[in-house]
């Protein structure tokens, strides 16, 4: 139990030196990414399927 306090307490102790430290953040940029970017939700690209379908087990004691 007394490593497990001092370990909980230096730990605390570091993060709350880091966040002391840490810089505010800027200005937000004007345009995020994905405002700028154009997506094509018209055509959706097919997907290729490997392997069996999936199928639930509904009963458990037949496999």
């Amino acid at each position: 139990m007394f490593l497990l306090a001092t370990v909980t307490l230096c730990c605390g102790a570091v993060a709350g030196t880091v966040a002391l430290f840490e810089l505010t953040p800027g200005p937000a940029p004007a345009k995020q990414m994905a405002e700028r970017a154009a997506i094509d939700v018209a055509a959706p690209a097919p997907v290729r399927v490997v392997g069996a379908p999936f199928e639930p087990n509904l009963n458990p004691r037949e496999r």
